[in-house]
């Protein structure tokens, strides 16, 4: 055994008890937001953040140090998944090496805490409630970055570049402004000149068990093992995993509103199919699970959008829907389901939102969260604010702050991750460009051969992402870096034939 590989053996032993503590700390999390009664959540906000102390503790030892640096510095004789797992230590060492166990364990307990006052401000609509923990999940954010010792041009900067290496304000600014540029007006031509689709049928109601039951069809259409896989509904639908075996997908079911579920659905399996799929190698080296988020909402941004809202996938799901709904929708064809659920229609919830208006949804999130992280606005202005912009970009008018700006979880902590879903969806469009050129994309859709897609990506997409950068990932599958024009030139062509527009030049 040589020098590196003691190393490495010694650095494993102490990472697989850093990840068994964590995947105990996701199970609390998963807990917490699906089955935690109010009066506990307190608790087990304590709880868990004791338990993070240890984790804490294995990962601030002069032994952990020394380890990864050495490693890190001379990766002579390791595999890429082992050099790739140490980079990746190696740069989460450097972003945390400063913060206290102190530090540490208060910044648990107020994001904790922040969840449970979130949850409740939004379900009685009383901003109030939440406007003192909203303010601490920015401080500690802002103490998070300042503790460093490398930061970007701003604190925001430095949380951006977090969530999507190499990213920051610049390079978002100019994102935003080319969807801007060319959604706003598509999206004021539907209002004008766009043929009436109707829509009056997508408030049937439809039982909760048939919805569930919808669901785990969904799942296992996309291709989810179901030994690996548990289904939950929460508050705000996220999904986790704990290794590739156990992955845990959430929905919230509306009686009144069967699609939204549908859409739901679609989008966490896709993050869970990229979950159960990365390399076996990469897990057994702590390289696993290194994607950027943007990365992660391509996919389950085109299972939602691209394959859940095409005509194709409607066509063969249709039968399956009007069988599991107890014939409510008998009455409804394929065309009708189609158009009614790509309705460009701006409305006040991000996650009901279409395809089309969605990225300006996120854009509002982007621009808010920008200035209050930076300090450029106060957190008692945020819902004023939030307001004006629904009201410049969306021509709304916001009734509540529960439909305002509280709908979201992620300002509970996760100051930043809103632009990679709009980097997503571009990603993903232009991943479609390619995956075109391999195979019949939508005739496998019609068909139910959603393997081919889920094949397919697990060898180009989910192989490489923890492996690479975004603009060496993007590179890898396309031949190309970002390039925006695939999303828009996506949207223009479908809307545009959709509302039976005369073109959209």
């Amino acid at each position: 055994m040589t020098e590196n590989e003691k190393k490495l053996k010694k650095l494993f032993s102490i990472l697989n008890e850093v990840d068994a503590y964590e995947r105990c700390l996701g199970k609390m999390q998963f807990d917490l937001e699906c089955c935690a009664p109010e009066e506990g959540m307190e608790q087990a906000g304590e709880d868990m953040a004791t338990i993070g102390k240890r984790v804490h503790a294995l990962t601030h030892t002069k032994t952990y140090e020394k380890l990864v640096c050495e490693l890190y510095e001379n990766s002579e004789g390791l595999s890429e998944a082992q050099k790739k797992g140490i980079e990746h230590l190696y740069e989460d060492w450097k972003k945390e090496k400063n913060i206290s166990a102190k530090l540490s364990y208060e910044m648990d307990c107020a994001f904790n805490k922040a969840y449970a006052d979130w949850l409740k401000a939004k379900n009685t609509n009383d901003f109030s409630l939440y406007r003192d923990s909203f303010a601490s999940a920015i401080k500690y954010n802002r103490m998070l970055v300042e503790v460093r010792d490398e930061q970007k041009k701003t604190v925001y900067d430095t949380l951006l570049d977090d969530y999507e290496k190499g990213g920051g304000i610049e390079q978002l600014n100019e994102f935003f402004g080319a969807l801007k540029k060319r959604i706003v007006p598509l999206m004021k031509k539907i209002a004008k000149e766009g043929k009436p689709i109707r829509s009056d049928f997508m408030s049937r109601p439809v039982p909760i068990p048939q919805q569930e039951a919808f669901s785990r069809y969904l799942l296992e259409l996309e291709g989810l093992r179901k030994t690996a896989l548990v289904l939950m509904t929460t508050e705000h639908p996220f999904t986790d995993h704990y290794g590739p075996t156990d992955v845990r997908v959430t929905t919230h079911y509306y009686e009144n509103n069967f699609i939204s579920n549908i859409f739901s659905t679609l989008h966490e399996g896709g993050h869970a199919l990229f979950m159960q799929n990365e390399p076996k190698e990469l897990y057994d080296n702590h390289a696993a699970d290194n994607m950027t988020s943007a990365m992660h909402e391509c996919i389950s941004r085109f299972y939602e959008n691209i394959v859940g809202r095409s005509e194709e996938f409607i066509h063969f799901v249709m039968p399956k829907l009007k069988e599991l709904s107890g014939g409510t929708f008998d009455d409804i064809t394929e065309r009708e389901l189609y158009e009614a659920v790509n309705i460009a229609k701006p409305g006040l919830i991000r996650m009901e939102a279409d395809e089309l208006s969605y990225c300006i949804h996120i854009m509002v999130r982007y621009e808010l969260e920008k200035a209050f992280v930076n300090g450029e606005i106060t957190v008692d202005e945020i819902p004023a604010l939030w307001n004006a912009k629904y009201k410049e970009y969306l021509g709304l008018d916001v009734p509540d702050d529960s439909r305002g700006c509280l709908q979201d979880v992620h300002w509970t902590g996760m100051f930043g991750y809103f632009p990679s879903y709009a980097l997503g969806n571009a990603y993903g469009a232009q991943i479609l460009n390619t995956m075109k050129k391999d195979f019949d994309v939508f005739g496998a859709i019609k068909e139910g051969r959603l393997n081919e897609i889920a094949d397919w990506l697990t060898e180009k997409v989910f192989s490489i992402a923890s492996l690479k950068t975004p603009d060496e990932w993007i590179k890898a599958i396309t031949g190309e870096s970002l390039n925006v024009d695939y999303y828009l030139n996506y949207l223009e062509e479908k809307f545009t034939k959709l509302y039976g527009l005369r073109g959209n030049k």
